[in-house]
Order: structure tokens, then sequence, then C-alpha cells
């Protein structure tokens, strides 16, 4: 089977399998879990494709080993991910820059976090880059690790399984053989959709703010004004 490349050719989910294979996958995995290295890989497309390729025999793998596989992997990823946040605190926001690491994305995951709480663990895993910040983010605010590891495994598996399941599912139906360029196009999209959200939601309350103090800035604000003509 043959994949359009989504981005860099050793960035297809096809041409990673073939020349990795299962274990190559789980230590994608592991990185794009928890590991600040991790974030551009393509987990979503590759979690799919491998349950693609085990349903149609392409992939020597038993689907429920894989899924095995795959959910310890993502689990121990965020553990590695909370413990290094633990360990490197504060000072994560205040690394440069660099070619591998932007300090927006660290915002991003905490912004994200302080908004969902310990469920977010579940919910970014669904939601590329942020997924590989959070648990980083869970151990730099000190999250209690029962309620971590207990949301950690929640996500892995719901994450891990899930996606693989879904290929594996869709990988019966002719249709999905004929288009998988597509299909994986989509599925990196819908991935990239709560991204968007949050960022034209951000957006809009930032210029809501901005009219709001600009509104106010000028003259004596409008309370004291009516104040002034009441004593009058």
């Amino acid at each position: 089977m043959t994949t359009l490349a989504l981005g860099p050719s050793w960035l297809d989910p096809d041409y990673l399998l073939n020349q990795f294979g299962l274990w190559g996958l789980l230590v994608i995995v592991f990185a794009e879990s928890g590991l600040l290295i991790g974030f551009f890989l393509p987990g979503d497309s590759l979690l799919f494709t491998t349950g693609l390729l085990i349903t149609t025999n392409k992939l020597d793998t038993p689907l429920w080993l894989a899924c095995l596989l795959i959910c310890m992997a993502a689990i121990l990823g965020d553990q590695a991910g909370y413990l290094f946040g633990k360990k490197v605190g504060p000072s994560l926001f205040n690394r440069p820059d660099s070619k591998l690491f932007k300090q927006e994305n660290v915002v991003k995951a905490h912004d994200f976090f302080e908004k969902y709480g310990p469920k977010s663990l579940v919910l970014a895993r669904f939601v590329p880059i942020v997924r590989t910040f959070t648990p980083i983010i869970a151990g730099v605010s000190g999250m209690r690790y029962r309620s971590f590891i207990t949301f950690n495994i929640i996500g892995g598996v719901m994450w891990g399984a899930g996606v693989t399941l879904l290929g594996a599912w869709l990988g019966n139906i002719e249709f999905v053989h004929k288009n998988i360029e597509a299909i994986l196009i989509l599925i990196v999209l819908v991935s990239v959709v709560p991204i968007a959200i949050e960022f034209l939601r951000a957006r809009s309350k930032s210029k809501k703010a901005a009219s709001v103090e600009g509104a106010g800035a000028p003259g004596t604000p409008p309370g004291q004004q009516r104040g002034r003509h009441a004593k009058r």
C-alpha cells in the first residue's frame, strides 16, 4: 500500500511502518506522548494506518497485541513526560526557542491543562502537539500522581486502542482502500480542528478585551459620569 506523504516522506505512516515495523511504531508513540522532541510525529495517522495494515494482513502482528503494546507505549510516554515536567519545573517556561522547541507550544498546553484540569490528559491525546506537552505541564503544575496515572491510563487506552481499532474496522471497507490518501489527510485535518477552534476563540477573546479597554480608556469611566450627573 502506498500513501501520500503528509509532509516529508520520512513522516509518511506507510514509510515508517515499512522501515521500522511495530517496534519503531512503539518508539514513535512513546516519544510523541511525552518527549519534547516528539511533537511533530504523525501519531493519529500512524495508528490508523497500523490498524488498516493489520486487518489487510500486510502487517504480521495480531491486532490485540498491537493495541496492547501501543497503549503501554502511550501510557509510559506520558509517564516520562510527567516526571520530566516535575523535575524541570518552571524553568521550562523560561527555555529559549529553538528549531525543535517553541515556547508557544508550552503555553498552549498550559492553557489547555488549566481549562480542562485532569481530564485534559484524555482530551489532549486527540490534539497534535498539545498531547506531547500536556503531561509535562501536569508534572510542572504538581498534579497529584494518583489523578495523573488514572487519567493517563484512560487517555492512553482510548487513543492508542481506539484509533488503531478504527483503522482496522475501516480497513475492511473497499472505499477506504481506494481513497487511503484522502482518509489520512482527513484524519490530520480533523485532529487539527481543536487547535484551530481554540486559536479562534482566543483571538476573539483578545479582540473583545481590547475593544473593552479601548472604550473605557478615554475620558471619565461611565460609572463615574453617572455619579456626577446624579449629584447635579
